[in-house]
């Protein structure tokens, strides 16, 4: 398909469906309503941003960090999202697929078994929209290096 010229049509024939959320504030709320409807009793979300930073090439699509700070007498830990801002464009399964990505981090942080297991919990095609993922960021590459 790449070289015939027919991954980009192939791919936006398959994923027609864009998403709204278009900033960060947007992408907080959607990150948000993800994590409460499959995993209540992790840590609070601290930030959700794009990340126009992330290098998208080199496997970075999006990090999470954790935050400890100490308040009083308590320990407070917070996570960190970043998407990369390639997503503000993708179709909405490619956003979801990476948010859900990004959310298994709270409960797992290698990716192993439970990781995967985790992540076709939230969604179920997840392999799938990995996969297929990977074929829009290749035919992404491909077309800014014809430019």
């Amino acid at each position: 398909m790449i070289v015939s010229g027919r991954l980009g049509t192939t791919l936006a024939e398959k994923y027609v469906e864009p998403h709204t959320v278009r900033n960060d504030g947007q992408l907080y709320d959607y990150v948000a309503e993800l994590k409460d409807r499959h995993l209540r009793k992790s840590v609070p979300l601290g930030k959700v941003i794009y990340d126009g930073k992330l290098q998208v090439m080199k496997h970075a699509l999006g990090t999470h960090t954790s935050i400890s700070r100490v308040q009083g007498s308590k320990l407070k830990a917070s996570r960190e999202i970043r998407i990369a801002s390639v997503f503000r464009d993708a179709p909405a399964e490619f956003l979801k697929m990476i948010v859900v990505h990004e959310l298994a981090h709270l409960k797992e942080t290698e990716h192993n078994k439970p990781f995967y297991r985790l992540c076709t919990h939230m969604e179920p095609d997840y392999h799938q929209l990995e996969f297929d993922l990977r074929l829009y960021l290749t035919h992404l590459d491909a077309s800014n290096h014809q430019d």
